[in-house]
């Protein structure tokens, strides 16, 4: 089946078997490695994605439902040397370790902070809650989320 797709603002085209999820479209078909396969059952968001300005989880989705929409990893966010208020927020709070889960939590932090500009730690840690971590405790997630959120409000 052919679909088009919008992936981190660039208009693309693919050729997809019908049972293609959306993870292996964005994984194998485009290389953009962030979102992870963990679970393959939406239970841990690895891989999460923005569709449409809302956070999915892109192992449960398939492909042909995207066409015509607008797919957001978090390879869209920033640049190397040009960091989303995001992604430096996580860096700055220790709110990476071994990284697996880091794209999945910035995806879901970005899709809250869209919701609710200044969430309270209640708030955070609710929305928070399909993305599992292993190894932080979360702790310095929802500090990141809390700096962010201080980030993107600017100035006074």
């Amino acid at each position: 089946m052919k679909i088009n797709v919008k992936v981190n603002g660039k208009q693309r085209s693919f050729d997809v078997e019908p049972n293609t999820l959306l993870l292996n479209l964005i994984r194998d078909n485009m290389m953009l490695t962030g979102a992870k396969y963990g679970c393959g059952v939406g239970e841990c968001g690895a891989c999460t994605v923005l569709l449409d300005g809302e956070s999915v989880l892109a192992c449960m989705i398939l492909a042909v439902d995207v066409n015509g929409r607008s797919v957001e990893t978090v390879e869209g966010l920033g640049e190397y040397d040009s960091l989303s208020p995001i992604q430096e927020a996580y860096l700055e709070e220790g709110a990476v370790q071994c990284g697996f889960c880091t794209p999945g939590f910035i995806m879901s932090t970005k899709a809250l902070l869209s919701e609710r500009p200044q969430p309270t730690e209640t708030e955070i840690r609710e929305y928070l809650k399909g993305n599992l971590c292993r190894c932080t405790g979360y702790v310095n997630i929802v500090r990141a989320v809390q700096s962010a959120a201080a980030k993107m409000k600017g100035p006074g």
